[in-house]
């Protein structure tokens, strides 16, 4: 166990000396306190001089504290030149997270004072690096660096390389493409939180029915961005056809069946990697999900009666079997957020990862898992499955009729306008 120095130490003015009797340790310093890389723990440099007596703990060596320092602050240093070559927004919330590690790892806790409430950019730095509390720099640092490798991982696993997509068909709402034998389906309007317009509902309808039919082991949803995706986009209630509302409404539940029923009858494993925040009925299809991989920051919230409408994606059914009646309802009538924690909690969410290694840890399962007999698993799954598909499309029937009446009463049409008010009013 080699011990490194508190980052805030200046390595040109330390010194190290011997006593035949004992070792001590001296550091000329403000910062009294010293880093053991193996444990995360900072301890007194009272501590060590006076186990060093007793002799329970090695003599801090300058020479490794000095080259230990270096490599750690090259590592952070490169994670900075990568961050650069990210051709992707990774969304507000990851990069207030970055502004906030990277003023912790160079400057310590926030010590500037609060900007006015106007100042609305500012603020939202300000809160973000103050969030940190006392983190120490050589966390925040670490923190950083995890972070940043993260964005990285997702970026490269997500690149779309023709030699993997011969024969996958291009999307506008959408990327897709096959690698390490897993077709990776990413939504793809981070500028809108990934909503779902209904040029995406039939995408990924139809890069589901291309990944049945493809050599891949199992399919992946995910998003690109900071959102999972935010839900339906409010928009597509405003483009009212000349047949009038009632035409929309129909066609809309037409859509939605054939979205929901795609995932009911998806032969193979099928996995979503909810990279953040999820709404509606990215949330309510998720019981028909195999695995659910989530990352800490992700919340999940199907706010239906806030908009005058009722539940979709199965989940009138799968939520209460799922979480038990008393949580579905919460959930489904009383418009109660779950945090990731919450939703693995009540079995919605298989595992939870940590935000800054989330895409990385995910990825690195996956592409384990793919290496698996892919009949093996398509026909586990069906044995697993199969007594429920019945039930499901019922379901899935009586909750598309059910909207196409709440969607042509004046209740939702009201709810939604206040919406769009409020909206505006930001």
């Amino acid at each position: 166990m080699i011990p490194t120095l508190h980052p805030s130490c200046n390595p040109h003015i330390i010194l190290s000396t011997e006593i035949p009797e004992y070792k001590v340790f001296l550091v000329i310093s403000m910062a009294a306190s010293v880093f053991y890389a193996h444990s995360y723990r900072w301890i007194p440099l009272s501590r060590v001089v006076r186990k060093s007596v007793q002799g329970s703990l090695p003599v801090l060596n300058l020479h490794t504290t000095g080259q230990s320092m270096q490599t750690h602050l090259e590592i952070f240093e490169k994670a900075q030149s990568n961050l650069k070559l990210l051709k992707s927004d990774p969304g507000n919330e990851v990069k207030l997270k970055l502004y906030a590690l990277f003023k912790q790892a160079t400057q310590g806790p926030c010590n500037t004072p609060k900007p006015g409430m106007l100042d609305f950019v500012n603020k939202a730095k300000w809160d973000a690096w103050k969030s940190l509390g006392s983190l120490s720099k050589d966390d925040a640092r670490h923190s950083y660096v995890e972070l940043v490798s993260g964005l990285v991982s997702a970026e490269t696993s997500a690149k779309q390389d023709t030699s993997h997509n011969s024969g996958l068909q291009n999307y506008e709402t959408l990327k897709v493409f096959s690698e390490d034998n897993i077709t990776k389906i990413f939504l793809n309007r981070p500028e809108k939180k990934n909503a779902i317009t209904l040029k995406m509902y039939e995408e990924i309808v139809d890069a589901l029915e291309e990944a049945e039919k493809d050599e891949s082991v199992f399919a992946v949803l995910t998003g690109y961005g900071d959102y999972f995706c935010s839900g339906n986009d409010l928009n597509n209630f405003t483009n009212i056809p000349p047949e009038g509302k009632e035409k929309m409404a129909n066609d809309s539940a037409v859509i939605l069946e054939k979205f929901v029923s795609k995932f009911i009858d998806f032969p193979k494993p099928l996995i979503a990697v909810i990279n953040g925040p999820a709404t509606g009925i990215s949330v309510t299809v998720l019981g028909l999900f195999d695995l659910v991989y989530a990352t800490d920051r992700a919340t999940f919230h199907t706010p239906f009666s806030q908009l005058g409408q009722s539940p979709e994606g199965c989940s009138s059914y799968t939520f209460p079997r799922i979480m038990g009646l008393g949580k579905a309802t919460e959930v489904l009538l009383f418009n109660k957020k779950l945090t990731a924690q919450e939703a693995c909690n009540v079995g919605l969410v298989t595992e939870v990862f940590p935000d800054c290694s989330f895409q990385q840890e995910v990825w690195q399962r996956l592409k384990s898992y793919s290496c698996l007999p892919k009949n093996s698993l398509a026909l586990s799954k069906q044995l697993i499955r199969a007594n429920e598909k019945e039930k499901l499309h019922a379901v899935n029937h009586q909750e598309c009729e059910r909207l196409k009446e709440r969607w042509l009463s004046e209740e939702c049409m009201n709810a939604i306008i206040s919406f769009f008010q409020k909206r505006a009013k930001l």
